[in-house]
């Protein structure tokens, strides 16, 4: 049986965590020697989640999935810091077979998918168990019951922390946390994972199997407490860098707008782009846990230089100003997002 706060040790270390590393390409293109030092200097900053995926990063050149995690039990094991860090990881979306369309192929959420690919991350990582395990998609082919089942026995049986949902709607969510009330032995997940950053996608452009943070998900978390998280808050670079163009989902007025008052802030402030996104993110009043994607210590530093600022309330109340979903997605639900008209 489960009690409706189930994992909260872990979700207390969780809510205590001002990011997670993001480590989609440890192992791939970012060689091993690299990835070991972002992760050594994560560590020394007081890092202490580290997010993966059992298909990070299967696209890649030679890649099969089994990279990152490889990388990361690697490390645990030469480092010995097991028990200081908080490890996330995933399932659910690696191809198969791995050559296969994406997403069509997605190995998906069936109990059996899950408990092969949780014992597959585990041997890998170096560990009998995780803090924090997502699904990394919805499957709709997979009955939800179904999903929650074969987690919850990892739950019950102490391998796993806390159970999480990558890209998930909201009506899911809704659908696991009444599954979850008439059920004692059943877990919810208690952490939201989701594209975010201060920028927009279009609501029209198909990026799935990703989901953007949206005002249904911020009103999920706030009504039953659950931990946001969100991933590519930096877009690859573009907030910043003059050769990394933003992708075509993030091109309109409202993000033209939103990008300008976002340098012109952060020059005023002295700090870069990307710094003032990630404390804006991280330090409102309904917190986004970023989780940081970067190839070099240099990145790492920026980063985390930036999740220290304290951002007084005028530069809040500007950034809010023009934020997609209000100050931290205060916005009604279903809102219309201004200026983000193609």
């Amino acid at each position: 049986m489960l009690t409706t706060v189930y994992g909260e040790s872990v979700m207390d270390r969780l809510r205590g965590t001002r990011a997670a590393l993001g480590t989609m390409y440890f192992g791939t293109t970012v060689e091993e020697k690299t990835s070991w030092e972002i992760l050594d200097r994560f560590a020394e900053r007081g890092g202490r989640l580290l997010d993966t995926a059992n298909c990070y990063a299967f696209w890649a050149p030679g890649g099969t999935g089994e990279e990152s995690e490889l990388v990361i039990g690697r490390w645990l094991a030469a480092t010995g810091v097991r028990d200081e860090l908080l490890i996330a990881t995933k399932a659910g979306c690696l191809p198969d077979p791995l050559d296969g369309p994406f997403p069509e192929s997605a190995e998906g959420l069936g109990p059996e998918v899950l408990f092969t690919q949780f014992e597959r991350s585990t041997e890998r990582l170096g560990r009998p168990s995780v803090d924090l395990f997502l699904t990394h998609a919805d499957d709709p082919g997979t009955p939800l019951a179904d999903t929650l089942g074969a987690l919850s026995e990892l739950v019950r049986s102490g391998r796993i922390g806390v159970i999480g949902a990558s890209n998930p709607g909201a009506a899911r969510l809704a659908e696991a946390a009444r599954l979850a009330a008439h059920d004692p032995t059943t877990a919810a997940p208690r952490v939201i994972q989701a594209r975010h950053s201060y920028l927009w996608p279009d609501p029209a452009a198909d990026i799935r199997p990703q989901l953007p943070l949206d005002h249904d998900l911020f009103a999920h978390a706030r009504e039953h407490g659950a931990l946001l998280q969100g991933y590519s808050p930096l877009l690859q670079g573009a907030l910043t860098r003059a050769d990394r163009p933003l992708a075509p989902e993030y091109r309109s007025p409202g993000n033209e707008a939103r990008l300008s008052r976002l340098r012109e802030l952060a020059g005023r402030l002295g700090v870069t782009a990307n710094q003032l996104s990630l404390a804006w993110m991280a330090g409102g009043p309904v917190p986004v846990m970023p989780v940081l994607g970067v190839s070099s210590v240099a990145q790492l530093d920026e980063a985390m230089d930036g999740l220290e600022l304290e951002l007084g309330q005028e530069i809040r109340d500007e950034l809010d100003a023009l934020a997609p979903l209000g100050p931290s997605g205060a916005s009604p639900a279903g809102a219309p997002v201004p200026g983000d008209a193609r």
